[in-house]
């Protein structure tokens, strides 16, 4: 994937309207293409030259774009790699537009092997399994070769014949005028479909796939400290390979379900904690909860509401150190009681009449301290 700037690439400004950079496209992709271009970077240059287009020529991408660039189309979900399809998918449509087909088809092996599909598999874990790690099993389903044929998507004991129509490579081309000048238009085979043989006895368990949906039990992994969002790669348990090629790999997103008591910052916990006005004034020590258990906390005379402590260590643990890890704060909310007592009502009304004679006393002890400090 290009780190180059797709304003710069396709030449034109930042605030470029859909009809220049449809424009501008025209214009180097006739430079670009490589049934023109012969410079051995021609493929990738045109492709890249299709990514700016696509992205720049589509609002929600632009935005995004422009705002994040390139990482922020991968954080929206749009990826090269893996499942995460990078949302160019309208390229194989603006390049049969204007060219009648991809560039480079003609060259390629339809009887090659291929890797497997990689997956995507969205799993939701509990909070404290984000936090410690955990291992679960989890029934999936991906294509697998064909036990009946090998993979071969024929009959045992009998072969795929040659496509007389494209002899075996699955394309058939030709030279055609466009808006651009003359291209090769290179299109799929419509005897075989691209496949380059034709399959006169096709297997009965398959239908001449070579490949079969399923269904298996797969162990994921989740390492302590993971958030909500993180990728796990398991290779090799995506859809089996076309024509002997590798499988591909199961991508897990992770989504971890709020706590109802913790907020997570990072690897730091953060926890609203209750307290009573005696609790407050006299100070005492009570038990906090933590992802380790209740843990106790010294609460000095004279908190105030709003007050954050902190336990250290009993945070998130790193993805890449599990053993350190971040702290868990406390934020102490002062309680004002309600439906007093009694006795209760009398103990506050004492100490409201306590408060009253303190603070007509005040002005008299600061007129003392004052002569004092003067002396």
């Amino acid at each position: 994937m290009s780190n180059k700037d797709y304003y710069e690439i396709l030449g034109v400004s930042n605030s470029a309207s859909k009809d220049e950079i449809k424009s501008a496209f025209r214009k180097k992709a006739r430079e670009l293409h490589p049934d023109v271009n012969k410079t051995p970077t021609a493929e990738e240059d045109f492709k890249e030259l299709g990514q700016a287009y696509e992205v720049l020529m589509d609002d929600e991408k632009r935005s995004l774009y422009d705002r994040y660039g390139v990482d922020g189309l991968k954080n929206a979900g749009y990826d090269f790699h893996g499942p995460f399809d990078f949302g160019f998918g309208d390229l194989s449509e603006i390049l049969n537009t204007f060219f009648g087909g991809g560039f480079g088809a003609a060259r390629q092996n339809p009887n090659a092997p291929r890797r497997g599909s990689d997956l995507r598999l969205d799993f939701q874990i509990e909070f404290e399994e984000a936090v410690f790690g955990v291992e679960k099993d989890v029934e999936i389903n991906h294509l697998e070769n064909c036990d009946r044929c090998a993979g071969k998507g024929v009959e045992p004991g009998t072969n795929p014949t040659t496509c007389p129509t494209c002899r075996g490579t699955g394309q058939v081309q030709q030279t055609t005028q466009t808006i651009l000048g003359h291209f090769t238009q290179v299109s799929t085979c419509p005897q075989c479909r691209g496949a380059g043989q034709i399959i006169s006895n096709p297997c009965k368990k398959c239908r001449g796939e070579g490949r079969v949906d399923v269904s298996k039990v797969i162990n994921i992994k989740i390492p302590a400290g993971v958030d909500n969002g993180n990728k796990l790669r398991i290779s090799g348990e995506g859809d089996s390979g076309k024509n002997g090629g590798p499988p591909g790999d199961i991508y897990v997103i992770l989504y971890v379900k709020p706590h109802k008591l913790f907020k997570r910052d990072g690897v730091n916990i953060y926890l609203e904690k209750s307290i009573t006005f005696s609790q407050a004034a006299l100070g005492d020590t009570i038990e906090v909860e933590t992802v380790d258990g209740n843990k106790p906390l010294k609460i000095q005379p004279g908190t105030q509401t709003g007050t954050v402590l902190s336990i250290k260590a009993t945070g998130i643990p790193y993805l890449n150190a599990p053993s350190r890890r971040g702290d868990q704060f406390i934020k102490l909310n002062v309680q004002t009681p309600i439906n007093l007592t009694e006795e209760e009502r009398k103990i506050f009304e004492r100490l409201t009449d306590i408060e009253k004679e303190k603070s007509k006393k005040e002005p008299f002890i600061d007129k003392i301290k004052g002569v004092f400090t003067k002396s």
